[in-house]
């Protein structure tokens, strides 16, 4: 049970009420992570979707979004997170066996994604600090500049969402993930 109480959906008022009404309208209801988010902190929520609108108009695929967010959900220990964008990177057109190796740390068979996988690891591992050879690994990758500033954003909201559900103990309301 998660540990902050969040009122129902159909009492919010001002600022949750209306942020409340625009994810319903986009997505057809409102998980429970953006619920207790936006039941005490709807500036924070309205922050994580602004973040996340400004990455589905950026240089980054959907399957790299969502590679990311799984890669940071699983080192964060985030299971709230994991099963969120296990279903998210699979909506996105990520396989089944993709997904369990990127959630395993083991190889895709798709080169770039298997670069960006060590990257985003190699990001968490050490703070965010990264070798002129890991720098050099995701550019040869194939990765720009502005999908370097893409990452950092997905990896910064992403880590916000990790903790945020870690203290709360979020209720799950996506697919279990074995």
């Amino acid at each position: 049970m998660s540990r902050l109480s969040v009122p129902s959906l159909e009492s919010a008022t001002g600022a949750t009420a209306e942020i409340y009404g625009q994810i319903k309208k986009a997505i057809g209801s409102v998980p429970n992570t953006f619920a207790a988010i936006g039941a005490h902190g709807p500036a924070a929520l309205k922050a994580v979707l602004a973040a996340d609108a400004v990455l589905a108009s950026g240089s980054l695929s959907k399957r790299d979004q969502e590679t990311i967010k799984l890669v940071i959900s699983g080192v964060a220990g985030c299971d709230y997170c994991v099963a969120a964008h296990s279903l998210l990177g699979k909506l996105a057109g990520l396989k089944p066996e993709e997904l369990k190796n990127i959630r395993d740390g083991k190889p895709t068979g798709d080169v770039k994604r298997d670069a960006l996988v060590r990257f985003v690891r190699k990001l968490a591992a050490t703070s965010g600090t990264v070798s002129d050879a890991d720098f050099a690994a995701i550019k040869d990758a194939g990765y720009s500049d502005a999908q370097l500033v893409d990452i950092s954003l997905a990896f910064a909201t992403t880590v916000f969402t990790n903790v945020f559900n870690n203290i709360n103990d979020t209720d799950i309301d996506f697919p279990a993930v074995a």
